[in-house]
C-alpha cells in the first residue's frame, strides 16, 4: 500500500452520526468499531465509535472516532479537511451537501490563482477546503 494523507476527524459522541453523514456525500463502504466491542471504556460508552473508516470510490479515506472518556475534546480546531482535484461536477456536488446545513466562510468562486476554491463548516463543525483546479488544454 503506497502512502497516504487522509483526517482524522474526532467527534463529542456523534461519531456514528457524522461518519453515516460522510457515506451519504461520498458513497463507499464505512466501518465502524465501537468501544464495547473491545470493552476499551466503561459500559455507558460502549456503543460509542472506537474508530471508523470510509473508504469511497474515488479514493478518498476519511477516519473518525469519538473521543474517549476522559480526554478532552475541542471541536474543529484542530482540522482542516481539503478535497482538491480537477472534476467540477464531483467536487460542486460535495461541496452542496456539507455546506448546505453548515457555514460557508469563503463561497465556492473562482479565485486569483485560476482555481475555484472555497471554504466551510459542516453541520458537525467540521472545517472543509474544496478546490477545483482548472484542466488546462
Amino acid at each position: 500500500m503506497v502512502s497516504r494523507l487522509n483526517p482524522y476527524i474526532s467527534f463529542d459522541g456523534n461519531a456514528r452520526q457524522a461518519m453515516e453523514f460522510y457515506q451519504s456525500v461520498f458513497g463507499g463502504e464505512l466501518n465502524l468499531t465501537t468501544f464495547g466491542q473491545f470493552d476499551a471504556a466503561p459500559p455507558e460508552y460502549a456503543d460509542k465509535i472506537m474508530h471508523g473508516q470510509l473508504e469511497t470510490p474515488s479514493g478518498y479515506t476519511i477516519m473518525g472516532a469519538d473521543t474517549p472518556p476522559g480526554m478532552a475534546h475541542n471541536l474543529g480546531d484542530n482540522i482542516v479537511v481539503s478535497l482538491s482535484g480537477d472534476d467540477s461536477a464531483e467536487l460542486h456536488g460535495y461541496w452542496e451537501q456539507l455546506s448546505a446545513s453548515g457555514t460557508v466562510s469563503v463561497p465556492l468562486e473562482k479565485q486569483m490563482w485560476g482555481d475555484e476554491y472555497g471554504a466551510c463548516k459542516d453541520s458537525f463543525g467540521v472545517a472543509w477546503m474544496v478546490n477545483i483546479g482548472q484542466e488546462s488544454g
